[in-house]
């Protein structure tokens, strides 16, 4: 048993590049896990500077300075903050007000039509099926209004962490941005000289990421800004909470898209019933989920990352549970991550008896 240990641990570990990335990747992941809660604020602003950071480079290649660039595409980036903050969310926070005050009738509207379903199918369903139906539903919307209000109880911290996002995010983007050099030359400071794994590895990610983050925000702003333009044309209530669901829905692959399904259908039905109007939106937002999945997300992610579908699950699985929405966020390029080490990760094949 030692002996295949030591054997292992040869064919793996025999090269002193990939022990130091090894010891890097678990540091990285070990502040992460028992840090990220108080980093949260550096690692947000990390994520969008370096989304921003192909604009600053796009500007910096049409000849313009450095801290012009990075002026410029601050300039737009809190532009679109302060229209966020000051349009859109007070829209959200309306309508999600509106959706909370129509709830008791529309499970009113739904207990009646259960109740008429075992006169119409008798042989499907119960009456005594109906009636648990009806307590299991109220038990659970009674347990979300005790979220609801302990939520809104504790809204005085949530307001507060809100407004430290709000004032120190912008600044470390600023930073960052006017700042990469020093800081990635302060960072490679602290590596080994001999460094052409860790390299070949960050290159190879910088790239990948770089397509994927940028092009998911790029995907999310388009579903949710076509759906909400379908949405409110056609008349539908709370279009706006929806297109939100709808955008953030394209982060978790396959699942997603089913999830965010039910409340648009729900709302409508309870909107229309079983109308033309219905059958309208339902078509509607099916095309738009076809030209999402057909013709976006090839446009978007040409350069996609190789991965089986099983993987993707276990990596949202896995990472979401570690980190909620971030880490199903970064699922695929953490599980990209993992892929691109174990392809350049130095390995000696084992000797053959008698060479």
């Amino acid at each position: 048993m030692v002996k295949v240990l030591r054997d292992w641990l040869h064919r793996y570990f025999s090269d002193e590049q990939a022990v130091v990335l090894a010891v890097l990747l678990i540091l990285g992941f070990a502040v992460i896990l028992t840090l990220g809660g108080m980093l949260a604020p550096v690692l947000t602003g990390l994520v969008l500077a370096f989304l921003m950071q192909g604009l600053v480079n796009a500007l910096e290649r049409w000849r313009l300075p450095q801290l012009a660039a990075v002026w410029l595409v601050f300039a737009l980036f809190m532009s679109l903050l302060g229209l966020f903050l000051l349009v859109l969310m007070p829209l959200l926070w309306r309508q999600l007000s509106n959706l909370f005050n129509e709830l008791p009738r529309m499970l009113g509207e739904w207990q009646a039509l259960f109740l008429l379903l075992p006169e119409r199918y008798p042989n499907l369903i119960s009456d005594a099926q109906v009636l648990q139906l009806i307590e299991t539903v109220r038990g659970e919307l009674g347990q979300f209004g005790q979220w609801a209000l302990s939520f809104s109880l504790a809204s005085l911290p949530l307001l507060i962490g809100i407004m430290v996002y709000v004032v120190l995010v912008p600044i470390l983007v600023f930073f960052f941005l006017k700042d990469r050099q020093v800081i990635g030359a302060w960072l490679r400071g602290y590596l080994p000289r001999e460094r052409a794994l860790i390299t070949q590895v960050a290159q190879e990610m910088n790239q990948q990421i770089a397509n994927y983050i940028r092009g998911k925000f790029i995907e999310i702003l388009i579903c949710g800004g076509v759906t909400y333009v379908a949405f409110a044309a056609l008349g539908l209530n709370y279009a706006a909470l929806l297109a939100l669901a709808v955008g953030l829905s394209v982060v978790v692959p396959y699942i997603g898209a089913v999830v965010v399904t039910v409340p648009v259908a729900l709302i409508a039905l309870f909107q229309w019933g079983l109308s033309d109007q219905f059958l309208y939106l339902m078509v509607v937002y099916g095309v738009i989920q076809a030209l999402d999945g057909n013709v976006l997300v090839p446009l978007l992610f040409s350069e996609a990352v190789n991965l089986h579908p099983v993987a993707i699950i276990c990596a949202v699985l896995l990472f979401g549970g570690l980190w909620g929405f971030w880490g199903v966020f970064f699922a695929i390029p953490l599980a990209t991550l993992f892929k691109a080490v174990l392809s350049a990760w130095p390995r000696r094949e084992p000797q053959v008896a008698g060479e």
